[in-house]
């Protein structure tokens, strides 16, 4: 596994190379861009996004930071712009009163761990696209603040004020729901 020569390889025009790349880091970059569509298609069509603008972007690749990390960075740019380019299409889902009892509480509701995960997703569809990023940069993907900022290219005091904005508007969305 030795990204620097399958990059310098693709780069001289050697498609195998660029195709190892994908198939070692296909299955990450998925995983994260889940988090932006819960649709299977959509995923692996995002997925396959990030591939191309990667290899289009090649060459600005610095070997400072490792290769997976850049390419985290281009999935959350094209992750972004795919929430910003479907913001409004019917993601507002109001919460039922039972979704809302399950968010009661400090105890684990038992039951399916994707129905959960599908709840939390329709509640972060309802928030702009910079808050969504942020809150799932910082909870979903478990970034620290600094590992938020950079990835979505922000400073790291805008990300926390970010990040404080967008936890009161959460909170606001669950007030306004609750029954």
């Amino acid at each position: 596994m030795d990204d620097t020569r399958d990059i310098a390889a693709a780069l001289a025009g050697d498609e195998l190379a660029y195709r190892r790349l994908v198939e070692r880091y296909q299955n990450v970059i998925g995983v994260q861009m889940h988090r932006f569509s819960r649709n299977f298609a959509v995923r692996d069509e995002l997925t396959h996004d990030v591939f191309v603008e990667a290899y289009l972007s090649l060459r600005t690749y610095k070997q400072s930071a490792p290769f997976l990390h850049w390419l985290r960075k281009i999935a959350v740019r094209v992750g972004y712009r795919y929430w910003t380019r479907t913001q409004g299409n019917g993601n507002e889902i109001a919460l039922s009163g039972h979704d809302w009892q399950q968010l009661q509480g400090d105890q684990p509701v038992p039951g399916d761990v994707s129905e959960a995960a599908e709840l939390v997703h329709a509640l972060l569809a309802r928030l702009p696209p910079p808050d969504r990023l942020v809150l799932t940069l910082i909870y979903l993907d478990g970034c620290t603040m600094a590992e938020a900022a950079d990835r979505a290219g922000w400073t790291v005091s805008s990300t926390k004020v970010k990040a404080f904005r967008a936890r009161n508007r959460l909170r606001q969305l669950l007030e306004e729901d609750q029954p």
